[in-house]
Formats: structure tokens, sequence, C-alpha cells
């Protein structure tokens, strides 16, 4: 079911052909791996607190220096209401819009989003068994969908034919069809190019090849 909420049967089906198809010209077996969200950032609504009691202070100094004071407010009470209740309750906003998830993300720099996407890319590797190929040709091309990112790990069988500059392109148009909406087109495409690309640096398949791994679609939450 939790399929059917990011790809139609035709999509799966376009996927799976695809990726059938790549495979069908060389010894490479591919495996197309998507990712709602690979981390919940729970940093990001206390990096918003931080920020927004900053800003809370920064605003009561600046209305303070310009002589804006409420009336009839003197000693610890004008304190409190022009410097603390200011960042507390910049605290709080920003606490509040760092836990809504399309803004959280804009709380965590890209190196670090990127590094995550890229640890959880290896792990998936692993769990997928990748590597598990007679000739080491696995490639995974791995999704976060929340983070619009993308990565392709090759193997070892892979890399000793196919330079490693040649993969940013493909994951340069993936993630940009991603993030026009076309997810399914997007990935198909991606899967399409790296057959194109294996079949260009002769990584050929033997007589006796069959598939290894599974042609569909993996698909997690995390």
């Amino acid at each position: 079911m939790k399929e059917q909420r990011l790809f139609t049967e035709a999509d799966l089906a376009c996927i799976r052909e695809a990726t059938r198809r790549a495979e069908a010209r060389t010894a490479g077996e591919i495996v197309p791996y998507l990712v709602r969200q690979v981390d919940e950032y729970h940093e990001a609504p206390w990096r918003g607190a931080v920020l927004g009691a900053l800003t809370g202070a920064l605003i009561a100094g600046l209305l303070e220096g310009l002589a804006v004071h409420w009336a009839g407010v003197a000693g610890l009470g004008a304190g409190l209401l022009h410097v603390t209740l200011p960042a507390l309750a910049g605290a709080a906003s920003g606490y509040m819009l760092g836990s809504i998830r399309p803004l959280g993300r804009y709380l965590i720099t890209a190196s670090d989003v990127a590094r995550r996407v890229q640890l959880r890319a290896e792990a998936a590797f692993l769990e997928e068994g990748v590597f598990r190929t007679r000739d080491r040709t696995g490639i995974l091309i791995f999704l976060a969908l929340f983070e619009r990112q993308a990565v392709i790990l090759a193997d070892e069988g892979i890399h000793r034919a196919v330079p490693p500059e040649t993969w940013p392109q493909v994951v340069d148009s993936l993630v940009a069809g991603i993030r026009a909406g076309r997810s399914t087109e997007a990935l198909c495409q991606a899967i399409e190019r790296c057959g194109e690309i294996l079949e260009h640096h002769h990584v050929e398949r033997r007589a006796d090849d069959r598939d290894e791994l599974e042609d569909g679609l993996r698909i997690r939450d995390r």
C-alpha cells in the first residue's frame, strides 16, 4: 500500500522494465532504491529555537535603541518585557517552525544532509546485497525523496571499467527530474543511462549470465 502512494503499478512496471532492458545488454545488475526520508533531523527544531531567540533579542535591542518603550513599565518588569519575553517568543516560534518538515530541512546544512544521504546509500548497498554478484558488477541507484538527492554506488567490477567522473552527470539529471515532478521518468532514464554507460565501457555479459538481483524498485520509509 505504501508503494501505491508514491508510484502507480504502471510506474513500477516502467522502472522494472527499464532495469531489465539495461541489464540485458551488459553484465551490470542495477538496483533502484528509494527512501522517503533518510533522517528525522531532530536537531532542526532546536536550531530554529536558537535562531528565533537570537532574532527576538536582536529585535528587542533594536527597539530599545530606538527608544521604543512600553509605557509605565520600569525596573525588573521592563527588562522582562524588553529582552526576556521577545527572546522566549522567538525561541518558541523558531522551534515550531523547525518542527515543520519542509521548513526544518533548511535548518540543516547542505553538507550535513549530503553526508547523511551518502551514509544511507552505503547502508542500502549492503542491505540489498548489491555486492553479491559473480563479477562484482552491481550498481545502486539511490534516491532520497525528501532530501531531493541521489547517489549512484557501483561495485568494484564497474569501477575497473568506468571512470568515477562518469556518474555525477547521471545523478544531476536524476535529481533535476525529481525536482521537476518527473520521478518515474527521471528514474527510468537514469537506469537506461547506466546501461548505456556500461555498454560503452564494455562491461559485457557472459554466455551464462543470469539475473542475480531483483529488478523492481525498493521503497523504504527511512
